[in-house]
C-alpha cells in the first residue's frame, strides 16, 4: 500500500482516557504501593491494538487542554454539569502522556480549543487531499466528521462506523449530526437544545424537512409532520431559536483550528524501548516488560494476533469422510461445533459439522449449503447415520464452547449426543465469572491472544445477514474449522490451569458439565402454557393500566407519558415540588425503582407509577408474549438455561425469563396459573424451604440456628422470640415479619439504615434490633468478620462445594466500592453454595426419574424450585421420592427442607 493510501490515525485521548478509567474501575488495578493504574493499561492496551492494526499509518494523540474554549466564551454553562476529573484518573494522565511519548506517538495538546476541533481540523485537511482517515474515539458526536475518506472506529466495541453506518446508527447522514445535537441538546456537555424536543422530535423534524436552517425557512410545514405534537413545534422552535442557533454552535466541531504541526508531519510510530521498559517496570506491566525485553515490537499488543499455522478441510466425498471418522474414532479427545440456520434450538435446521483434533488441524463437513452454485455435499441423513454411533458413544470424549446449544440441535435429529467431557465456555466460567464474558471470541482473545473470525464477517449484519447455508464454501469452512480449532485449544490451555485452582476442576467434572445434558432436556420437554386465558389477561391488564394512567393524569395535575422518566422527573419534581432522594450519573433527579419506592410512602403518584410500572413490564414479558413464544410443533415453550451469566453459579434463563416472574403478587400468581399441565397429568412443585438461611446455619456454626433448625422451629418466629424477648408462642404477626426481615437482610449487608426503612422504625431501633440479633447469634458475626477479613486476603470467596467468587472490589480504595464488596463476600456464599445444590438437585432427581417407572418429567428450574408433569396416578408417591432426593442432595449441619405439592396449574402447586 503507498504512503498516499495508508490511512493517517486520529486518536481520541481525551475520549480514550474516560472510557478506560470507567471499564477499569471494576478491575481496581494498582502497583503494589497502591499507585492506580488501570486507565493507564487500557489506554495502553488500546494504543498497543491500534499500532498493531495499522502498522505503518502516521499516528497521533489528542488531548484537550487544560482551562477554557471558545465555547466556554459563547455559553458560560457549556460542560458546567460535568464532576471535576476523579482523583485516582488525574494522576494517571501525566504517566499516559509520558507512555504515547515513548510508544513515538506524536501527542497534541492545543490551547483554546478541544480535541475534538484538533481531530475535526486534521481530519478536513486530510480529506481534502483524499487522504483516508481513521478517528478512534467513543464520542458520538465525532459522527459529523464522517465522509467517503473518514471513518470512526471505537476500539472498546470492536466497531466502525462509516457514512452507512451514520445512517444506520443514528437515522440521518453525518452532514444532519450537528442538527440533531442541537436539536435535542447534550446534557453530558450541557448543550440545552430546544426545549421538548427529544430524539424522536428532533429525527422526525431532521428526516421530515431537513437541518435547522431548513426548519427555520419552513415552519409553515412542521404542522404537517406525523409526530405528537407538530401542530405546537413551529411556535416552540421559533421560540426558542436563540438556543437552536447557539446549540448548532456549541455541537460544531471546529475544522480550521491553526495547528502546529501540518497534517504531513505527522510522523509513523517509532518506539524508544528502553524508556517503555522503564515506564512498564514502573507500573508493573510484567508481560509488556517481558515482549520488549525479548525484543518484540511495541506495536505488538499483548492480544495480537498470533501466527497459527492450520491444516482446514472441507469433507466434500466419503473417502474423506471415512478417513476423517476413522480419525475421529481413535482420538483421545476431538472438539466438536455444529452451524445452523438459527440460534433458536428448536427451530435450528443442520448446516453442517466441524471437527478438530489437534491445534491447528480441523475440518468442516458442509451438509446443507444451498446458494446458487454450491458444490454438491454429502447427503445429510446419510452422514448423520454413518456419525451416530461416534456421537452417542460415552466412551469417546468431546469438548465443545456452549455444547448444550449443540446437543440439542443434534437431538433434533435423533442424535444423543454423549461422551461431553467439557464445555469451554463453563471452563472459564468456572476458572472466573466476573473476568467478562465467556463467549468464543471473548475467550480466545483473553485466553491465546487470538481475534477469531465474527459471524458477521462472513455472513454479513443487519437485514442483509445471510444465514449459514448460504454462505459460500470457501469462506464457511475456516469459519466453521477455526471454531473447532480454537475450542480444542482453549481447553488445552484451561484444562491445566483448573487443575491448579481449588476444588474448581472437581466442581466443573461433577457438577457442571454432567448438567449440560439435564438442561438440555429440560429446554427440550419445554411447559405448556394456556394461550386464552394470558389473552385474557393481557386484555384486563390493559383496562387496568388505562386506569391506573388516568389516575396518574389526576394527580398530576395534566397528561404525561410514564414511561417517560424525563417527564415524570419535571412532574414529580418541578410541578409537585417532591424533594429530590438520588439523582443519576449524569445530575438528573433519579426515577429509578427504588427512589419511586421510597417516595411512595408519603406521596400518592410514585406509588401509582411503580403499578403501573409492575403491571406494564407483566404484559409486554409475559401476557402479550408468552403466546407468541408457542412452538407450532410442540404446543409449549422452550426457555434457554444459562449456565455462565450469573456471578454466583445461579442459573438464569432466557427467551422467556421463567427466573422473573412474581410469586407474591396477585397478577404474578395468575402468569403461573397459565402454566397447566397436559391432560391426565399434574404440575409438581418441590421447593426448597429458607435455603439461604439454612446454609448460613451450616457455615457460621452458630449454635442458636443450628438448634433451631434441628428442632424444626420457625425461624423467623425464634429469632423474634429472642430479638423482642418474648415467648416462642406469644410472637406476634408483626414481630415476625420484622424478624424475617432481619433475618434475611442481615445475609444480605443491610444496614441499619436499610432496615429501619424497610420496617418504618426509627435507625436506633434497627440498629438495636441488630445489636441483638447478633448478641443472640454470635456465630453469625463471627462467620461475617471472618468471611470479609478471608475476601480482603484471598480476593475471594468459596461455597460449600469449592466454587471461587472473585471480588474485584474487595480492596477498592473507594469506600462505597469497598463495602458493597464486603456485603457480596458475605452473601455470594449463601448464593453461590444455594446455586450449587439445586445443581446437585437435579443431577440427582435426573439420575433417579431416569431408572424409575414414574411417568414423570421436569420441565422447569425457577430460584429454588423444581416443576414437574407428573402423571396423575404417581403423583402422590412422586412426592415422596422427590422430596427425599432433593432433601439428600448435600449433607448440612441442618436438614435440608423441600415443600412439594401438586395442582393442575404451577400456581396450584405452590
Amino acid at each position: 500500500m503507498s504512503e498516499q493510501h495508508l490511512p493517517i490515525i486520529l486518536v481520541d485521548g481525551s475520549s480514550y482516557l474516560y472510557r478506560a478509567f470507567f471499564a477499569s474501575q471494576q478491575a481496581n488495578l494498582s502497583t503494589r504501593d497502591g499507585f492506580p493504574t488501570g486507565a493507564v493499561r487500557v489506554v495502553t492496551s488500546m494504543l498497543r491494538s491500534l499500532l498493531k492494526q495499522y502498522p505503518q499509518s502516521p499516528v497521533t494523540v489528542i488531548f484537550d487542554a487544560k482551562g477554557k474554549t471558545f465555547r466556554d466564551e459563547l455559553f458560560a454553562e457549556y460542560k458546567a454539569h460535568r464532576p471535576s476529573m476523579p482523583d485516582d484518573l488525574r494522576v494517571q494522565v501525566e504517566p499516559i502522556h509520558n507512555i504515547v511519548r515513548a510508544m513515538g506517538i506524536e501527542l497534541l495538546v492545543e490551547e483554546g480549543v478541544e480535541a475534538d476541533d484538533v481531530i475535526g481540523t486534521l481530519a478536513r485537511e486530510a480529506t481534502e487531499k483524499q487522504r483516508p482517515v481513521i478517528i478512534s474515539t467513543g464520542d458520538k458526536d465525532m459522527a459529523q466528521l464522517v465522509n467517503e475518506h473518514v471513518t470512526l472506529i471505537n476500539t472498546m466495541t470492536d466497531t466502525c462506523m462509516d457514512v452507512a453506518g451514520v445512517k444506520e446508527k443514528f437515522g440521518i447522514p453525518p452532514e444532519l449530526v450537528i442538527d440533531l445535537l442541537a436539536l435535542q441538546g447534550d446534557k453530558v456537555d450541557n448543550i440545552p437544545g430546544v426545549p421538548g424536543v427529544g430524539e424522536k422530535t428532533a429525527l422526525a423534524l431532521l428526516q421530515g424537512i431537513g437541518g435547522i436552517q431548513a426548519l427555520y425557512q419552513n415552519l409553515d410545514q412542521i404542522a404537517d409532520l406525523p409526530f405528537r405534537g407538530a401542530k405546537s413545534m413551529a411556535a416552540k422552535l421559533e421560540a426558542h431559536r436563540k438556543e437552536a442557533e447557539l446549540s448548532y454552535l456549541l455541537a460544531t466541531i471546529k475544522t480550521d483550528v491553526p495547528l502546529h504541526i501540518k497534517l504531513e508531519d505527522i510522523p509513523c510510530p517509532k518506539p524508544d524501548t528502553a524508556a517503555l521498559i522503564a515506564l512498564f517496570r514502573e507500573f508493573e506491566f510484567r508481560s509488556w516488560i517481558e515482549e520488549l525485553e525479548a525484543g518484540e515490537s511495541v506495536a505488538v499488543e499483548a492480544s495480537q494476533q498470533p501466527v497459527m499455522e492450520t491444516d482446514y478441510q472441507v469433507i466434500l466425498s466419503w473417502d474423506e469422510l471415512e478417513s476423517w471418522l476413522a480419525r475421529l474414532q481413535t482420538a483421545e479427545l476431538f472438539a466438536l461445533d455444529t452451524e445452523t440456520t438459527s440460534l433458536n434450538y428448536m427451530q435450528a435446521e443442520l448446516v453442517g459439522l466441524s471437527f478438530a483434533i489437534k491445534p491447528g488441524e480441523a475440518a468442516y463437513l458442509p451438509l446443507a449449503h444451498d446458494y446458487v452454485g454450491a458444490p454438491a455435499q454429502l447427503d445429510r441423513n446419510q452422514v448423520l447415520e454413518r456419525f451416530k454411533p461416534l456421537l452417542e458413544d460415552p466412551q469417546r470424549p468431546k469438548v465443545g464452547q456452549h455444547i448444550k446449544y449443540d446437543m440439542n440441535v443434534l437431538a433434533r435429529y435423533g442424535i444423543k449426543l454423549q461422551g461431553v467431557v467439557a464445555d469451554t465456555m463453563l471452563e472459564s466460567y468456572v476458572l472466573n465469572s466476573t473476568a467478562g464474558r465467556h463467549d468464543m471470541d471473548s475467550l480466545a482473545d483473553r485466553y491465546l491472544g487470538f481475534k477469531t473470525t465474527s459471524f458477521e464477517e462472513v455472513a454479513g449484519k443487519g437485514k442483509n445477514q445471510l444465514t449459514f447455508n448460504q454462505v459460500d464454501l470457501d469462506i464457511a469452512t475456516p469459519y466453521a474449522a477455526e471454531d473447532a480449532d480454537i475450542t480444542l485449544r482453549l481447553h488445552q490451555r484451561m484444562t491445566g490451569q483448573l487443575a491448579q485452582e481449588g476444588r474448581l476442576a472437581e466442581l466443573l467434572d461433577s457438577l457442571e458439565v454432567p448438567l449440560i445434558p439435564v438442561l438440555a432436556k429440560i429446554e427440550r420437554n419445554g411447559a405448556r402454557v394456556d394461550a386464552t386465558l394470558l389473552s385474557k389477561h393481557s386484555r384486563e391488564l390493559e383496562i387496568r393500566l388505562k386506569e391506573l394512567e388516568q389516575q396518574a393524569f389526576e394527580l398530576a395535575g395534566e397528561p404525561f407519558n410514564l414511561g417517560s422518566p424525563k417527564q415524570l422527573q419535571v412532574i414529580l419534581f418541578e410541578k409537585q415540588g417532591i424533594p429530590v432522594r438520588k439523582k443519576t450519573p449524569k445530575g438528573a433527579p433519579s426515577t429509578a425503582e427504588e427512589v419511586l419506592q421510597e417516595l411512595a410512602l408519603d406521596y400518592p403518584l410514585p406509588k401509582v407509577i411503580i403499578e403501573h410500572r409492575g403491571l406494564s413490564k407483566l404484559k409486554s414479558t409475559y401476557t402479550d408474549k408468552l403466546p407468541l413464544m408457542i412452538n407450532p410443533d410442540t404446543g409449549r415453550i422452550h426457555t434457554s438455561y444459562h449456565q455462565a451469566v450469573t456471578a454466583t453459579g445461579r442459573l438464569s434463563s432466557s427467551d422467556p425469563n421463567l427466573q422473573n416472574i412474581p410469586i407474591r403478587t396477585q397478577e404474578g400468581r395468575r402468569i403461573r396459573q397459565a402454566f397447566i399441565a397436559p391432560e391426565g397429568y399434574r404440575i409438581v412443585a418441590a421447593d426448597y424451604s429458607q435455603i439461604e438461611l439454612r446454609i448460613m446455619a451450616h457455615l457460621s456454626g452458630d449454635e442458636g440456628l443450628l438448634q433451631a433448625f434441628a428442632k424444626g422451629e420457625d425461624i423467623h418466629r425464634a429469632t423474634a422470640a429472642e430479638v423482642f424477648g418474648v415467648e416462642l408462642e406469644q410472637v406476634s404477626t408483626e414481630q415476625r415479619r420484622s424478624a424475617k426481615a432481619i433475618n434475611f437482610g442481615l445475609i444480605y449487608g443491610m444496614s441499619a439504615f436499610g432496615l429501619a426503612r424497610q420496617l418504618g422504625v426509627g435507625r436506633n431501633d434497627a440498629q438495636r434490633y441488630i445489636d441483638h440479633y447478633f448478641a443472640t447469634y454470635p456465630g453469625v458475626q463471627r462467620y461475617m468478620d471472618e468471611t470479609r477479613e478471608l475476601a480482603h486476603e484471598k480476593g475471594y470467596v468459596e461455597t460449600l462445594l469449592g466454587r471461587r467468587l472473585y471480588l474485584p472490589e474487595i480492596n477498592s480504595k473507594n469506600g462505597m466500592r469497598r463495602q458493597a464488596a464486603e456485603r457480596t463476600a458475605i452473601n455470594a456464599p449463601m448464593q453461590g453454595t444455594a446455586a450449587d445444590i439445586i445443581k446437585q438437585a437435579m443431577l440427582d432427581v435426573d439420575n433417579w426419574l431416569e431408572q424409575s417407572q414414574f411417568d414423570a418429567k421436569m420441565i422447569m428450574q425457577v430460584h429454588d424450585e423444581l416443576v414437574f408433569e407428573v402423571a396423575e396416578a404417581d403423583v402422590t408417591d412422586f412426592i415422596v421420592r422427590v422430596t427425599q432426593t432433593m432433601e439428600q442432595a448435600v449433607s448440612l449441619k441442618v436438614p435440608l427442607l423441600v415443600e412439594a405439592d401438586a395442582g393442575l396449574n404451577w400456581d396450584e402447586a405452590h
